[in-house]
C-alpha cells in the first residue's frame, strides 16, 4: 500500500532494526553509507517498501527521512549504540515522527 501523503512513516520491523543496530555499531562501512543516506542503509539492512510505494517518497515512508542525519552531525560512537540498544530499538520499531536521527546523533 502506498504512503499517504503526511502520513508518518511505518515503524520499522523488528528483524530490520536489529540489523540496522548490528551494523551501526560495527561496520564502519555501512555507518559511512547511514550517515549519507539513511534509507539506502535501511535497505541494506533488510527493509522491503510496501507493495505500491513510489519511489520518489520511498525514504519517507521506510523512517529513512527520520532517521537522516544532517550534515553537521555526527552519528553515535559504536559504543554508545551498544549502550543504548534497548531503547534505540523499542524508539527504531515504534512510529517515529521525524525525531529518529537525534537517537543516533553523538552526544
Amino acid at each position: 500500500m502506498a504512503a499517504k501523503k503526511g502520513a508518518a512513516p511505518a515503524p520499522l520491523e523488528p528483524k530490520v532494526a536489529k540489523k540496522l543496530l548490528d551494523l551501526l555499531s560495527t561496520d564502519n562501512d555501512f555507518r559511512r553509507l547511514f550517515k549519507k543516506d539513511a534509507h539506502a542503509a535501511l535497505v541494506k539492512a533488510g527493509y522491503k517498501a510496501p507493495a505500491g510505494t513510489d519511489p520518489s517518497t520511498a525514504a519517507a515512508v521506510s523512517g529513512g527521512a527520520c532517521l537522516q542525519l544532517k550534515s553537521g552531525d555526527r552519528i553515535a560512537p559504536k559504543a554508545q549504540i551498544v549502550r543504548d540498544r534497548a531503547k534505540l530499538e523499542s524508539k527504531v520499531t515504534a512510529v517515529m515522527h521525524f525525531e529518529g536521527a537525534k537517537l543516533l546523533k553523538a552526544d
